[in-house]
């Protein structure tokens, strides 16, 4: 852990913060006034992270290693993040694994490695941390879903299965902490070019994507956390609950052309 000098203001933790989509989301939730635990299970990848925050704004971030599949893990990473005196007041679970195959050739093992990270990771940190939130009557948990949560694509059935997962879980921490001052929403990113999707998409499928969605191109991690920022604030106070696309309007799309007319 690194960092712990901080700065007034409340404490977030993302998890899977060392890259992507998790570390953009770190660098937005800095610069709108919080103090940042880094949290990754690649803990290099944190502190280069939380290094650069901190180059920015001084004790504004600090690393924290986490293994989001280990309850010991997380209940060690989030008591860590303690020691700045106040529990976490805002959660993002940005942590998350890919694995592509086809359905028929999927091993139960890789669909529960999957599923462990991303949807049991999912579930332990958002506990852990609403915990903490309910004593304080004060709390945003942000999930990180997909939008393979609605559309199904070939090789995705460990991933997708898992972010259908973590829709369902969103609403059900909703349903429970909203009395608490709890909101529990997650975002579903379109297609957006991370490490992760980098190893997993080809020239052939961008390709596919960009002519799939109507923005006519691929998103990019910082309009993903520009997102999740909002819901982190109290300008989102009353949005509890819902899977918000984030997606150039891959969700809406239909067919492209109807009676010589293209879209």
């Amino acid at each position: 852990m690194q960092g712990t000098e901080g700065t007034s203001g409340k404490v977030a933790a993302v998890t899977g913060g060392g890259s992507g989509i998790g570390a953009a989301v770190a660098g937005r939730l800095v610069r709108a006034g919080f103090r940042v635990a880094v949290m990754d299970i690649q803990i290099d990848h944190a502190r280069a992270v939380a290094d650069a925050l901190n180059a920015q704004q001084p004790g504004a971030a600090l690393a924290v290693a986490l293994d989001v599949r280990s309850e010991l893990s997380v209940h060690e990473a989030f008591t860590a993040v303690e020691q700045w005196g106040r529990c976490v007041d805002v959660l993002v679970n940005s942590a998350g694994i890919m694995h592509v195959a086809p359905v028929m050739e999927c091993s139960v093992d890789d669909f529960r490695r999957v599923m462990d990270v991303n949807v049991g990771g999912t579930f332990l940190c958002s506990q852990r941390a609403a915990r903490g939130m309910i004593g304080q009557r004060y709390g945003r948990i942000v999930n990180l879903a997909s939008i393979s949560s609605e559309r199904a694509g070939v090789g995705r059935v460990a991933y997708g299965t898992s972010k259908t997962a973590i829709c369902g879980l969103t609403r059900q921490f909703a349903m429970e902490l909203g009395a608490h001052g709890i909101t529990v929403n997650a975002v579903a990113p379109g297609p957006v070019l991370t490490p992760m999707t980098e190893q997993n998409y080809t020239p052939q499928t961008r390709r596919a994507f960009e002519a799939m969605i109507p923005a006519k191109r691929m998103g990019g991690v910082d309009e993903i956390a520009d997102a999740v920022v909002f819901l982190c604030g109290d300008g989102a106070a009353y949005v509890n609950g819902v899977t918000l696309p984030i997606d150039g309007g891959y969700l809406a799309a239909g067919i492209g052309t109807t009676a010589g007319i293209d879209a």
